[in-house]
């Protein structure tokens, strides 16, 4: 990619109003879906599907702030019902459309600064100088990796999902035993919550116990997935990796470098979908390589 109008040419094909899909979006920049997808998630760090959707949601709540109906509103921003666009506009916002104040604010979290500004155009933040794209890749598609697995571990029978598999694991000595696809899963989610806590200094959420069900991690993710995505961009966007946080959940309270946290976070993550993958297999379940190669070439 070369200058920032070839960037605007990019995005004016993620955001046309007729381009639904990547295909479509590659199309409009004469170029192939894997080279367009490439490009974007490189110079944006947000796949251009991702980027769409959330943009969309974006213009969706300016148009519900102004006073536009929900119906008019979700079919405007490419939704096939009503209660498809309710369901994601609250994952999003943390409300129901229907509850948009008149003139709220309708920008969401982003790894790039590219948001909807109204009425037609994007609005691009500044960045600090060597903003890296390859932090906001890898949490997301850890977090992914993670809703992708408990999905698939819906469709596994009960005895199955905890069944101790391997009996005496232990990844971390002060975090006990995970011997089933339950207990990793639990403690894939759970340590979402954990840090997310420590740094915004929460109190402990209490974690989701090592046999808690698919559905129930579910929820969970959804609340904590978020909220952790956008705390890592503010870390990112601050320059903060080298502060310190003063862990006060732990007892007696301990230190740790920011940086530190999200490389620990990132590492169990990865042992801890791997082990899934493996057990989910010998379960029966399609599963399958968690390659983010793969997963940014689907997004």
């Amino acid at each position: 990619m070369t200058g920032r109008d070839r960037l605007r040419d990019l995005l004016d094909a993620v955001l046309a109003d007729d381009h639904r899909s990547l295909t479509d979006m590659a199309g409009g920049a004469y170029t192939s879906p894997f080279h367009f997808s490439r490009l974007l998630a490189r110079d944006t760090g947000e796949p251009p599907v991702a980027m769409r959707r959330r943009v969309e949601l974006e213009r969706a709540a300016w148009r519900l702030a102004s006073g536009s109906p929900v119906t008019e509103v979700a079919f405007a921003a490419g939704y096939e019902s009503v209660d498809g666009f309710a369901r994601a506009y609250a994952r999003a916002f943390g409300h129901p459309p229907s509850a948009t104040p008149a003139g709220a604010h309708h920008w969401l979290p982003a790894p790039n600064g590219i948001h909807f500004h109204a009425p037609h155009n994007l609005w691009v933040t500044g960045e600090p100088d060597g903003a890296s794209p390859v932090t906001a890749l890898m949490v997301h598609h850890d977090v992914d990796d993670v809703r992708s697995l408990l999905e698939l571990a819906k469709g596994i029978p009960a005895a199955e999902y905890t069944r101790k598999r391997l009996p005496g694991l232990v990844l971390l000595r002060w975090a006990g035993e995970e011997p089933s696809i339950a207990a990793l899963l639990s403690r894939c989610v759970g340590t979402y919550e954990i840090w997310l806590a420590s740094i915004a200094g929460e109190d402990h959420p209490g974690g989701p116990g090592p046999d808690a069900d698919p559905v129930t991690l579910l929820g969970r993710l959804d609340d904590v997935g978020p909220r952790w995505r956008a705390t890592v961009r503010d870390i990112e966007r601050r320059r903060a990796w080298n502060d310190r946080l003063v862990d006060a959940l732990c007892d007696p309270p301990e230190s740790f470098v920011l940086g530190s946290v999200l490389a620990h976070v990132l590492t169990y993550s990865a042992q801890r979908r791997g082990l899934v993958r493996a057990l989910l297999r010998q379960a029966g379940a399609p599963v399958d390589d968690g390659d983010p190669i793969d997963w940014l070439q689907r997004t």
